[in-house]
């Protein structure tokens, strides 16, 4: 076959190709064209070949201003989903998806155990909850500082502090309020609410619309004793919901009610004020973020 009539077929056979992958070939495309005008001489290239050539030039102009476009369109995603949202609401409350203040707790206090527990499905709903991506905690920088000071007082007495539960996204809120108004779903009552039905939840508190969770210096955690290398038997179990939980619950045996104690005057030794209501809940008295609830998810990305 004539050399000019191989390079014709050859030339329209790339462009083709090109044409199936004009989104993603921008490369290609300079390549082919660079080709093609090394050897338009051994190839004789004529008028025909010439117009071919104009085509594949017309291609990579084109190609790139799709790239450029795509890339265009990625920045502004990025920028969108980079952009700091704060949200006033009526009882003077704030929503905010601002991480920067956040640390990985992993990071920030490394001798804590991790069993972050509605990451899993062992928790009061029975489900891995809205917003835990993965199984890390998150705190703000002057709460896991404390909490890190914590840490070493306990360690100094034979125990390691072993997290449940720290920051925790209103959508994770949002979640535990559907399930609470679900009369139907109690998968979990036995092991969490015995005693009370699932309709006084949300009535008595235990259920609430805002956590202080959510402001990024509350923490939920117990002791894990280094030499049984067990958890410390606290009289009851983590988000039991009952006079069981009372801090100041006495139907426990002493040493049940003096590990308590342990966590307890460890927690306040260092800024954490109790809740009342939970032996495992405490948060920092000069918390940073008092009126403001958060929302980014919890993953290791939110503060990177």
């Amino acid at each position: 076959m004539d050399k000019r009539i191989k390079g014709i077929l050859c030339v329209g056979l790339i462009v083709s190709t090109m044409v199936a992958g004009a989104c993603n070939q921008t490369e290609d495309v300079n390549t082919v064209s660079d080709v093609i005008q090394e050897n338009a001489e051994q190839i004789d290239v004529d008028e025909a070949m010439q117009n071919t050539l104009e085509h594949v030039d017309a291609f990579k102009e084109l190609a790139g201003e799709l790239t450029d476009g795509q890339e265009a369109e990625e920045v502004k995603d990025e920028d969108i989903a980079d952009e700091i949202i704060v949200e006033e609401l009526e009882d003077g409350r704030k929503l905010s998806n601002d991480s920067s203040d956040f640390v990985l707790l992993s990071e920030a206090v490394p001798d804590a155990i991790l069993e972050i527990r509605y990451y899993s499905t062992y928790n009061f709903v029975g489900d891995r909850i809205d917003g835990y991506e993965e199984p890390v905690a998150l705190l703000t920088k002057e709460a896991a500082k404390a909490l890190q000071e914590v840490s070493d007082e306990v360690m100094a007495k034979g125990y390691r502090l072993k997290i449940y539960d720290a920051y925790r996204p209103q959508m994770a809120v949002d979640n535990f309020m559907a399930w609470a108004l679900d009369a139907d779903d109690t998968r979990m009552k036995e092991y969490f609410y015995p005693e009370l039905d699932k309709t006084v939840l949300f009535p008595q508190g235990y259920i609430a619309e805002h956590s202080g969770h959510s402001r990024g210096s509350t923490v939920d955690l117990t002791l894990f004793d280094m030499e049984t290398e067990k958890e410390v038997d606290m009289g009851g179990t983590f988000d039991y919901f009952g006079e069981l939980s009372h801090p100041d619950y006495t139907d426990i045996t002493d040493e049940q009610y003096a590990n308590r104690m342990i966590l307890r005057e460890a927690m306040l030794n260092h800024g954490f004020k109790p809740l009342d209501e939970e032996w495992w809940h405490f948060t920092l008295k000069d918390e940073p973020f008092p009126d403001t609830y958060f929302t980014f998810p919890v993953n290791s990305e939110s503060v990177d």
